[in-house]
């Protein structure tokens, strides 16, 4: 089962000025490319960055400034939706909102779940215990009506293995490995701040930045192992709510 994260490097001539909810505008009009529903799945089928690099914020728009490079990062979490965006040839550059942005550069990482998984945990590799990640769009957590943005361990995990259970065919287990994971990596350090995300009923509030999770030293070699792989995975799936819209873009470091 395929999966593919594709980064296009992106630079512009002149000043572009976006309203901040340009990332809705976006991700519909790269779905539509791609002949792909943006909609309609419980757990997205792809995750999607916005545009990422230095802007300027006034009012509801943003400025985006020619002689910066900008990064837009998609991810296909199943097979169809992988190859679509495999496939998606935006040509020399991206028109959105009469906003032209040249492409510099296109990089794809292409894996699947069976290499993720036969890699990460059934080679039994030498355990990593450490695991330094980076939030790049704001990121939160459903908690009933409210958003939680915060990075918990738990809600991170949950985040993760939900959508590796939703595609992957091999099943890592429930609510209970949840439990051992919760139990096994703390959160070790972190610099985050919070930012707010723009979506079409207001505003959702997320935390942007870096985050160390640690394995505690006893913990199960084999638990260790699959705690990294879902850590690997979130750089595809990335991590809690509104990932298809550009929340929750997740790298380890």
């Amino acid at each position: 089962m395929m999966l593919i994260r594709s980064t296009w490097t992106l630079a512009i001539s002149q000043p572009v000025t976006l309203p901040r909810t340009y990332h809705l505008e976006l991700a519909k009009n790269l779905h539509q490319r791609m002949s792909l529903d943006i909609g309609g799945d419980q757990i997205p089928t792809t995750t999607y960055s916005g545009i990422l690099g230095r802007c300027f914020a006034s009012g509801d728009f943003l400025t985006f400034q020619p002689e910066e490079f900008y990064q837009l990062t998609l991810c296909g979490l199943q097979q169809n939706t992988a190859k679509a965006i495999q496939s998606l040839d935006l040509g020399s550059s991206l028109e959105f909102l009469g906003a032209k942005f040249d492409i510099i550069n296109r990089e794809d990482e292409i894996s699947s779940y069976e290499q993720l998984y036969t890699t990460l945990v059934a080679n039994e590799p030498e355990p990593t215990r450490e695991f330094q990640l980076k939030f790049s769009t704001p990121t939160a957590f459903a908690q009933g009506k409210l958003q939680l943005p915060l990075p918990v361990p738990g809600l991170m995990f949950r985040s993760w293995l939900l959508s590796w259970n939703e595609f992957a065919p091999v099943y890592l287990g429930g609510g209970e490995l949840i439990g051992y994971l919760v139990e096994a990596v703390a959160l070790k350090r972190h610099r985050i701040q919070t930012l707010p995300f723009r979506v079409n009923k207001g505003m959702v509030n997320g935390f942007v930045g870096e985050v160390t999770l640690q394995a505690l030293y006893k913990t199960d070699l084999l638990l260790v192992n699959v705690a990294n792989l879902l850590v690997n995975y979130s750089q595809f799936a990335g991590t809690g709510i509104k990932t298809r819209l550009g929340m929750g873009q997740t790298t380890v470091i």
